[in-house]
């Protein structure tokens, strides 16, 4: 499988083949292995550039999030838990050939309606986008990805 180089720094994977042919990945979070898809590229490169670069402990990250909502079982595919133990960041990573959208902006606010953190993020690798929530509950676009706050 021929992976894109995405607009992170680049990372450190350790993977194995199985033995039907698939490349696995380990997840240093969850401390297991997980099939390499396009989206888990993605989010392994995110996770790492939160550890490495914006301050977070991996007792922090929470990869896929289970989130209620209307009695259906979603789930966020990173969520970052502040120094409070509140969800302070929700992460939607998608494959880099998916456009970020209106609806997948849509997504993750409807995460964050049950999540309230303060922190949006919507990334394919090779474009991310970060939005603050305001008080009036309206998400302003900014220019940097969330530190550990």
């Amino acid at each position: 499988m021929e992976l894109p180089k995405l607009n992170y720094p680049a990372i450190r994977l350790r993977a194995r083949r199985t033995a039907t042919g698939r490349t696995e990945v380990f997840d240093t979070v969850r401390g297991r292995w997980l099939v390499l898809t396009p989206e888990e590229w993605v989010r392994r490169h995110v996770v790492e550039y939160m550890l490495s670069e914006c301050g977070f402990q991996p007792q922090q990250i929470v990869e896929e999030y289970p989130v209620n909502i209307n009695g259906m079982s979603q789930r966020a595919d990173i969520v970052a838990i502040g120094n409070d133990a509140k969800p302070k960041i929700v992460v939607e990573c998608k494959e880099p050939n998916v456009k970020l959208s209106q609806a997948v902006l849509d997504q993750v606010v409807r995460y964050n309606s049950i999540l309230d953190c303060s922190h949006v993020v919507l990334t394919n690798g090779i474009e991310t986008y970060c939005y603050t929530k305001t008080e009036e509950g309206r998400y302003k676009p900014s220019d940097t990805f969330p530190r550990n706050i």
